[in-house]
C-alpha cells in the first residue's frame, strides 16, 4: 500500500474525531463524560479482541496499560478538565500542541530527526487552529491551561511510545489491547465519580454506537496502524484536522456561519498538514539535526 494511501487512511481518524463534540452535545446525556469514555473504549476493545482473538503476553501488560492510560483515561480526563475550565477555542488550540510535542519526543525517544519544515508546519497548524476556533471571549484559567497542555503531552507521548513499542501482532490486535486497558482504567473512575447512567433513548444509543464503533474501534485502528507505518512527525499532523471537521456539522447542519478569519484558519490547517507531509520526505541535506549527533537512527529503532 502506498504512503499516500496510508496517510489518507490515518487522516480519517482525526477527521471522524472532530464529530465527537457534535455527537456528544446532540445525542448524549450531559454530565457523564467518564462513563461515556468508558463505554466508548471498553466495548470497542472487546469487539476488536473478539475479531483478532489474541491476548497480550504477560510481559507486555505493563506497556499495554501505560499506553492505554496515556491514550485514553489521562488524555480524555485532562481534555474534559480543559474543556470545562477554558473556552473551547483555547482548549482546542492547546490540543494542537500535540504535533509539535510529538516531533520533540520522537527526537528524544526514537532518535528521529528534527526537520525545520515539520516544526514550521506544526506552528502554522497551531496558528490555523487558533484562527478557526479562538474567540474574543478566550480566558486563561491556570488549571485549565495545565490540563490542556497535559492532555496534549499525554497523547503525544502515547503516540511516540506506540511507535517505539510494537509487538509482533497485527495493528488491530495491538489496538484492541490498548482500548481494553484504557476502558478497564476508566470503568472504576466512572463508577466512583459519576451517578448511574439513566435509561438511554434511541438517540442516545445511536450516539454511543457512533462513538464506540466508528469513533473508537474503526478510527483508533486506523490511527495506530498509521503510527506503525508512518514516522511520528508526519502522522501527528493530520490530528490538526479535528477542529476543521468539528466546525463542519455546525456549519452544515446547524446553520452556523464561518467568518473570514475562520475560513483562513481552516485553510492554514489544511496547508500545514500538506506541508508537514512534505517535510517528512525532505532530502537529508535539508534536515535539522541535534548538535553533535552526526545523523539520526530511523524512527522506531
Amino acid at each position: 500500500m502506498s504512503r499516500s494511501t496510508d496517510l489518507l487512511l490515518t487522516a480519517l481518524a482525526p477527521a471522524v474525531w472532530g464529530s465527537t463534540y457534535y455527537v456528544t452535545t446532540e445525542f448524549l446525556p450531559p454530565r457523564y463524560p467518564v462513563t461515556v469514555a468508558a463505554l466508548r473504549a471498553l466495548p470497542a476493545g472487546l469487539l476488536l479482541l473478539a475479531l483478532t482473538r489474541h491476548l497480550p503476553p504477560r510481559d507486555w501488560l505493563g506497556r499495554v496499560f501505560l499506553l492505554g492510560a496515556l491514550n485514553f483515561p489521562v488524555f480524555w480526563c485532562l481534555l474534559f478538565v480543559a474543556a470545562y475550565r477554558l473556552p473551547g477555542g483555547v482548549a482546542a488550540t492547546l490540543g494542537s500542541l500535540q504535533a509539535l510535542l510529538v516531533i520533540l519526543l520522537a527526537r528524544g525517544l526514537l532518535g528521529a530527526p528534527v526537520r525545520a519544515g515539520a516544526v514550521l508546519a506544526a506552528l502554522a497548524g497551531m496558528a490555523g487552529v487558533a484562527a478557526l476556533v479562538l474567540g474574543p471571549e478566550a480566558a486563561l484559567d491556570p488549571l485549565g491551561l495545565a490540563a490542556g497542555i497535559g492532555g496534549a503531552a499525554s497523547m503525544a507521548l502515547g503516540t511516540v511510545l506506540s511507535r517505539k513499542w510494537r509487538p509482533s501482532v497485527p495493528p488491530l490486535t495491538f489496538t484492541a489491547w490498548r482500548l481494553i486497558a484504557g476502558g478497564l482504567l476508566l470503568l472504576p473512575m466512572a463508577l466512583l465519580l459519576e451517578p448511574p447512567l439513566p435509561p438511554q433513548s434511541g438517540a442516545n444509543l445511536v450516539g454511543l454506537l457512533w462513538l464506540g464503533l466508528v469513533g473508537a474501534a474503526a478510527t483508533y485502528g486506523l490511527w495506530f496502524r498509521g503510527i506503525g507505518r508512518i514516522e511520528p512527525s508526519a502522522v501527528s499532523m493530520p490530528g490538526m484536522m479535528s477542529p476543521v471537521t468539528a466546525v463542519l456539522p455546525g456549519w452544515i447542519l446547524l446553520g452556523e456561519a464561518l467568518t473570514l478569519v475562520q475560513g483562513a484558519g481552516a485553510t492554514a490547517i489544511l496547508l500545514s498538514v500538506w506541508a508537514g507531509q512534505r517535510a517528512a520526505h525532505a532530502p537529508a541535506a535539508l534536515r535539522t539535526r541535534a548538535p553533535g549527533t552526526g545523523g539520526a537512527a530511523p524512527a522506531g529503532t
